[in-house]
This record gives C-alpha cells, structure tokens and sequence, in this order.
C-alpha cells in the first residue's frame, strides 16, 4: 500500500471513529475538504496528486497473487482502482454516510453497474414512476434485452409493495424524480422494501449529498452522477455508487451472489470474506473489472476540487431556485411553476423533510403559447446556455418536448409528465438579477409568448 493510501485510510479512521461517538464528529463542511485524504507522508504535497497510469507494480508475484484473489487493499490497474479516485470514493462516501464506494465513468454506469449486480435473467426491478430519462431507457429497453423487466407504479408504499415478488432484487427511486419533481416518501419506501428483504436503490444525483443523505433515511444503496453538483463546473464526467453496508447480503436467499461460491473468484464468498462492504467489493472486484466503466484520475482530482466548495455552491443554487421559482409563480406569461420548495408544490412537505437545506437546483415551468412559446423562449437566452447539462455553476436551459423527449411519441412524452410548454432550468450561481433579466428579455423576444 503506498503512501497516499496509508495516508487516506488514516483519515478514514479518524472519521469513523467519529461516528462510533470516541472523537469529535467533522460537520459536512470540513467533511467535503478533508475526508479521504490527508498531504502524502513522502513528499508532503497537500493537493491530491493525479496518478496517470493504467498499471501499478507488484512488490512480488506473490504481492499480486494476493491483489487479484481480493486478499489484499491495493492497486493493479485504473481500471479497477486508482489512489486518485480513492480520494473521490472516500470522501462522498463519508459525505453520504456509506461505509464505501466505487466511482465509475458516469452516472448512466453507476445506476446500469448497480442493476446487473443485483439482477439477472428472469427477475425484476421495482421502480418509481417519475425517473430521469435516462434511466428510462435503460429500464424500458436495455435491461429487458438482458432478461430484467421494470415494474413502474407510483410512488405510493401500497404500489412499491404490491410489485414486489420472490424475483424482485431492488426497489429504485429517486430524491427528486424527473420531470415533475416528485419527492418520494424515502423512509416508507425503504420500510416496505426492508420487509420484503430487497435493497432500496436511491438516485441522489438531484440531492448530492448536501440537500439530501438517502442513507440517514433507509436507502441502502445510493448512486448518483458526479458530473452534476458534485462536480459543479460541467468540467467532466463521472458516477458513484456508495454502499451503506445496512443491507444483510449474508442472510439474504434472494442474493447468492453475494453470499455463496462466485465462479469469476475461485469460489470466493463476498459476504463472508467482506461482512458489511459485500456488495461494493463485488461491484469493484466484478462488475467493474468486467464491464470496464472506470473514472479516469484526471476526472477524478477535478471532483475532488468540486467537492471541496459543494456547501457553499449549493447554498447559492438553492437560495437562487426558490427565488426564480417565486418570480416565476408571479409572472403573467407563466401558467404553472413546479419546484418542490414552493408551498405550492404537492410535495412540499415532504421536500422539507428529506430537503431541509433546499430542494435542490432545478425547475420547470410552463409558458403560455405552448410549444412554440417554449422552444423560443430557451433559443432567445442571451446568457443562459442552451444544452441539456444541470447542476452547472452556470445557469441552463432547455425545452424537453422538443429535445430529450424528441424521439417519444406525444402520448409518451404526456405520460412521462412532459408538457409541450414546459421549460427546464438549472439555476446556477449568478447573480439572480441577471438570470430573472435574462429570461425576462427571452420573453419579450419570443414571438409566440404573448404580449401584454
């Protein structure tokens, strides 16, 4: 184990020795700059260096030998592990609440990675309706040509436990679902799916660890894209899958990949060698080695930069949504405004709950003069950027209908929740004069929002 790493897991000691109540407990902020990392004992540098390369050597035949068994902590290649992306992987774990995690290429990889560890051919998945459009995809196609089928039902405890069978290996939500920005009710979800002995699967990419700690709450499993607040800059891309290490894999019959022989390991038994971090070795001793979706170390310091100010962005992205958001319930060439933060929203109360720092960065709103109306309204932006990206420092924009939705039929994109007047907004980190001027100027711009 090199220095780095020693260094790195004496941070980790420190902070779970914090939360077992023997030291003083580090605050979210000091989490975010500190956690998984500590100046490398052998040249002193305090930035976390950026390790470029693909392989690492081996102290002896022997030394790898027990690298590949997974007998030993250490590196072999990027592929699998990198003390840069441990840094990553340390601290949004901390941040989180997990025991461990394994970042990987993209927020598209963790959520895909984490499925196909827990199901195979023949079994299911449960999932709550409103979800990222990527995700859809990946549960509406790819999964089923891998013999995994989704079960979408609202979001009401009584669906989530009505869908639920002897092949059901995950119920998957998330913090805020898309489009209409649905909060789901975490800890009577993750109550029903603790009864049936399935794992609650959380995409928290919306609350970053900051506006929301799935895990506090029941979640077991929590993946999310880096790309957006964590990384906070749209420099580079990247997921993470972080483990609460609450799930009993040991006992479950529902999971004998996690608790008997596994052929891919010389009949290595992941539960027993692993205890609580079952699930995540086997997400990085197999499923990454295997499908490859590794985050590279140069991703990984620009996360790790990211990180450091993730408070203090959010602070100004939530203090900026709930502004625009109100602004926009007063305006008259706006039908209808949804963010959870607003009393308004039907699920206010429960963002309150689970969001209590902000609800998070993001909203819709519907202008009149429908289609064409909100496919001007985002091609007149002066500074706002046009792309589908979010959780940018910058303010974007977009007009779903005619864009992500593109290749769905009306109906589809109807039953989705997406409307043809609506309009997406990531509220970044600008003044909020200058986003309100922005859109306001839009408007008046745009020849078929109307005029007054």
């Amino acid at each position: 184990m090199g220095a780095i790493q020693q260094d790195q897991e004496k941070v980790v000691r420190v902070i779970q020795a914090a939360q077992n109540g023997s030291k003083h407990v580090p605050k979210f902020e000091t989490l975010q700059v500190h956690a998984g990392q500590t100046p490398d004992s052998a040249t002193l540098a305090r930035g976390v260096p950026i390790y470029s390369t693909y392989v690492f050597n081996f102290h002896s035949s022997a030394h790898a030998a027990r690298l590949f068994n997974l007998e030993e902590e250490g590196e072999i290649a990027t592929r699998t592990g990198n003390p840069t992306t441990a840094v990553v992987e340390r601290r949004v774990a901390a941040l989180e609440g997990g025991v461990a995690a394994v970042a990987v290429s993209s927020g598209q990889a963790a959520v895909f990675m984490t499925m196909v560890a827990l199901a195979g051919h023949g079994e299911n998945i449960v999932a709550t309706k409103h979800y990222y459009h990527g995700a859809y995809n990946q549960f509406s196609f790819l999964l089923p040509e891998l013999g995994v089928t989704c079960r979408v039902v609202e979001e009401s405890v009584e669906a989530v436990r009505a869908a639920i069978d002897e092949r059901t290996k995950a119920v998957y939500i998330e913090t805020i679902g898309h489009p209409n920005f649905n909060v789901p009710d975490i800890e009577a979800i993750a109550q029903v799916a603790n009864e049936k002995g399935v794992p609650l699967v959380v995409e928290n990419t919306v609350g970053c660890a900051y506006f929301c700690q799935p895990i506090k709450h029941g979640a077991d499993i929590v993946v999310e894209s880096m790309s957006k607040w964590i990384g906070g800059h749209g420099s580079a891309t990247g997921g993470i899958i972080v483990d609460s290490g609450n799930f009993d894999w040991r006992s479950s019959t529902r999971f004998p990949q996690f608790n008997k022989p596994c052929p891919g390991f010389h009949g290595l038994n992941f539960s027993e060698r692993f205890g609580r971090e079952a699930f995540i070795m086997r997400i990085r001793g197999q499923i990454l080695r295997d499908v490859g979706s590794c985050l590279s170390p140069f991703n990984s310091q620009q996360f790790v930069l990211g990180i450091e100010t993730l408070s203090l962005r959010c602070e100004r992205h939530a203090q900026n949504t709930i502004a625009l958001a109100n602004w926009l319930e007063k305006h008259e060439n706006v039908v209808w405004v949804s963010y959870p933060g607003l009393p308004s929203h039907p699920h206010y109360k429960l963002a309150q709950k689970y969001l209590p720092r902000g609800a998070g960065a993001v909203l819709m709103f519907g202008i009149k003069g429908g289609e064409d109306a909100g496919e001007q309204l985002v091609d007149n932006l002066k500074m706002i950027s046009n792309n589908p990206g979010y959780g940018d420092a910058k303010t974007t924009a977009m007009h779903p209908w005619s864009t992500t939705h593109k290749p769905m039929l009306p109906q589809e994109k109807i039953d989705l929740g997406v409307a043809p007047e609506m309009v997406r907004v990531s509220v970044g980190i600008e003044h909020i004069d200058d986003i309100i001027h922005d859109i306001e100027q839009s408007m008046s711009i745009s020849p078929a929002v109307p005029k007054t």
